[in-house]
């Protein structure tokens, strides 16, 4: 007797597809589920339905000589698979995958003509970890072989499949023989396709096999759970012998597998995954709440995130704007609201018609947050393993709230613990983050704060594609970003990082590509600007072993490079290109001060320095900025700088000219004028020689200069100004001469100073 074989075609997580398979299993209680996946890994279905699993969870599989060669099957609470697998073990059936073994998929040598359509779970490994997952969740049309559902609502008029699928399956109140309806629209679909071929082929012929075995060793129904798709080629007669000659010759490769934690986020298409879908955190709602409240729930949680961000939301409001989603759905001809309505509706109502109000909330809403989590007794991923080890033989445990970590480069313990973090980060894991980084480099001290989230779990499964141990991961993913660094800067900042991460592999690698970089270009900025990270390079590698003494060559070649054509990049510069070249001044300067340099290298620095502040075509800004360098750097005497800010700021000179050379000079070095009295004169005189209303324009570009002063800071300036007696005395009063100081403007810039309030 012929077994009971019943075909399911499925929508990869669809939440009505899974309450309606459900619902069938129910009714038909069959002995045996098969589902579409990975046949060799089959042993681990039943942890699904561990209490301690959490979905979204996805199945890894990689080659065991290789982890960077992994594959990934999610499943949501919503997945019919997952339903399904539940089922099966709740109800003691027998359980098992029926595609293509994981060992055929990632072999060597395995190179399927075709990639997976999109109703396929499989997820490859190489899909980029930086990939935004907050994307605009609007589809672009499908095509028949990538989203045959898809294709369906497009000709049917929908918008995307979602839509569709939620019309026909989850929300129509008397939706029929979905499955066999389903099965018939594949069929027609796939009469109007081209056959499969290569890996598709192999495909569906190996389900056949799988079906056709567990067929003779069942006794009872058999429940085919598989993508809508492959129903047509599943229930079709094939002879065994040619499905078998489509699978010979198939590559083997010796695989591991277990489960992984995954996100809602990578669930979605905006993340690159082919059988994602447009909103996980949708389809989660619609399969917890229940059918006839799904609308009215989803409006009162877009309620609550408006009302989080404080935006008014009142009940009157999610009144009409329920009335409203319901009015749209029965425009557009649907059964009940969809979450197009309910945008449509709460923009309307709830955000006052402002778009851009919903889209602050729209993708914690539509693409969710959560996490998943897998039981303690799963086997681990090769990173996530050798994280736990590394983890025991630092002594980091990973804990939940945050809590500060103080380090001692100088100790193997202290140089371990910080090797590790800092080779997380590399690999997007920011378990531990540096306080004060910018202050810590270059000591051997450094202080993290710990908190561990538990999407880092996720994000070291998909660093597999770099190697199997955060070590090699580590050197991995920083030699591909080797490759994008579009400049010094980038390579310069790559090298710093392998450097604190002890991966000198990387190190090496980094300073050659520099080294190339720099011959090839003349772009004094672009030298430049790759000094800082260098000079913390070579000062931070005292408390690192890794030698780092190539470095020092290089850097001081871009040093006296950028130098000799500094000069002539900062002539004739407008307002933008010059604040640019300035950073890129100030931080060459910082890293000048941080390298050992022979006299010679140092004076040709400060020659450069010398020849843009008596360089009539340089930019002002960048002048004034040289002219402070040399002078913190006592190459200018307090009476020199004064003749220089006299001549910049005379009265022969254009406003802009001698407010650019102000800014520059005195931005971030305000103090200077408590202690300088040269300086107080020179700025004092270029102040009164403006008139009224220049000198309310320029007022702002005052108070960015002196925004680095603290209150206390501020009145010693005012006690200079005024001629006051020290600060270190008590009972402060005005010098006896302070009209004479000021004769023309004293009582003008008492009564403006008396309007201010008192702590500016």
């Amino acid at each position: 007797m012929a077994a009971d074989v019943r075909y399911f075609g499925i929508r990869h997580h669809g939440p009505g597809s899974a309450r309606r398979l459900v619902e069938a299993l129910d009714e038909l209680r069959p002995a045996a589920v098969l589902i579409e996946g990975p046949s060799d890994a089959s042993d681990l279905l039943p942890l699904l339905n561990d209490p301690a699993m959490q979905p979204p969870v996805a199945l890894l599989a990689y080659a065991a000589d290789d982890p960077a060669r992994a594959s990934f099957w999610p499943f949501a609470t919503y997945s019919p698979e997952y339903q399904a697998a539940r089922w099966a073990v709740r109800n003691g059936a027998t359980l098992r995958f029926i595609d293509l073994p994981a060992s055929w998929r990632l072999a060597p040598t395995a190179q399927p003509d075709s990639p997976p359509p999109a109703d396929g779970d499989e997820v490859t490994a190489n899909v980029e970890p930086e990939t935004s997952l907050t994307q605009d969740v609007t589809p672009s049309a499908p095509t028949l072989e990538q989203d045959p559902i898809g294709a369906l609502a497009a000709a049917g008029g929908y918008e995307d499949g979602e839509s569709w699928w939620r019309d026909v399956v989850e929300e129509n109140p008397e939706p029929g023989p979905i499955f066999a309806a389903i099965a018939d629209a594949m069929s027609a679909l796939r009469e109007a396709a081209s056959p499969p071929e290569g890996f598709e082929a192999a495909r569906e012929a190996h389900m056949r096999l799988e079906i056709a075995k567990a067929a003779k060793e069942t006794e009872g129904a058999i429940a085919v759970v598989c993508g809508a798709w492959h129903v047509p080629a599943l229930q079709a007669k094939s002879s065994a012998t040619a499905d078998r000659a489509l699978l010979k010759g198939a590559p083997k490769q010796k695989i591991a597998a277990t489960w992984a934690p995954w996100t809602s986020p990578r669930l979605a298409f905006a993340s690159g995954y082919g059988a994602g879908v447009v909103a996980p955190g949708w389809c989660q709602h619609l399969w917890d709440a229940p059918r006839n409240a799904a609308a009215t729930r989803w409006l009162a949680r877009i309620a609550a995130a408006l009302r989080a961000q404080d935006h008014l939301v009142s009940t009157a409001s999610l009144i009409e704007a329920e009335r409203l989603a319901f009015a749209l759905a029965a425009l557009r001809g649907r059964p009940a609201p969809g979450f197009e309505e309910l945008r449509d509706a709460a923009i309307s109502c709830l955000c006052f018609g402002e778009a851009i109000v919903w889209h602050t909330v729209a993708p914690l809403l539509l693409v969710g947050n959560e996490v998943g989590a897998i039981p303690d007794n799963v086997p681990l991923a090769p990173l996530l393993e050798d994280l736990q080890r590394e983890q025991k033989r630092v002594r980091l445990k990973p804990e939940a709230l945050e809590r500060e970590l103080a380090v001692d480069l100088r100790s193997e313990s202290g140089l371990d613990r910080s090797t590790l973090l800092h080779r997380l980060n590399l690999l997007g894991v920011p378990w531990g983050k540096l306080a004060d980084a910018g202050r810590s480099r270059g000591t051997f001290r450094e202080r993290w704060v710990l908190r561990w989230e538990p999407e880092y779990a996720v994000a070291l499964v998909e660093n597999l594609v770099y190697g199997p141990s955060i070590a090699q991961a580590a050197a991995g993913r920083v030699s591909a970003r080797f490759k994008d660094a579009a400049n010094l800067q980038a390579l310069a900042e790559l090298v710093f990082q392998s450097l604190t991460a002890q991966l000198p592999a990387a190190v090496e690698t980094g300073i050659d590509l520099i080294e190339k970089r720099a011959g090839q270009t003349s772009d004094c900025a672009e030298l430049l600007s790759s000094l800082p990270a260098l000079a913390d390079a070579l000062r931070y590698g005292q408390a690192r072993e890794v030698d780092a003494s190539q470095l020092d060559a290089l850097v001081k070649r871009i040093l006296i490079e950028g130098a000799l054509t500094l000069p002539y990049a900062v002539r004739n510069l407008d307002a933008a290109a010059a604040a640019a070249m300035r950073g890129v001044l100030t931080g060459a300067n910082n890293a000048v001060a941080l390298l050992e340099l022979t006299d010679d290298e140092r004076t040709t620095w400060r020659s450069a320095l010398h020849a843009i502040v008596n360089d009539s075509h340089a930019a002002p800004l960048i002048a004034g900025a040289a002219a402070r360098l040399l002078y913190t750097a006592e190459e200018l005497s307090p009476d020199d700088a004064a003749r220089l800010l006299s001549r910049a700021l005379s009265p022969g000179k254009p406003v802009t000219d001698a407010a650019g050379f102000f800014e520059g000079f005195f931005e971030g070095a305000g103090e200077t004028l408590i202690h300088d009295h040269p300086l107080r004169q020179a700025v004092d005189q270029w102040v009164q020689s403006l008139d009224g209303d220049t000198f309310v324009a320029h007022l702002p570009l005052f108070r960015r200069a002196f925004s680095n002063l603290d209150r206390m800071q501020r009145r010693r300036l005012l006690d200079a100004l005024f001629g006051r007696v020290s600060a270190g005395l008590q009972g402060r009063t005005l010098a006896a001469n302070a009209e004479e100081i000021w004769p023309a403007h004293f009582e003008r810039i008492v009564g403006i100073l008396k309007a201010r309030p008192a702590d500016e």
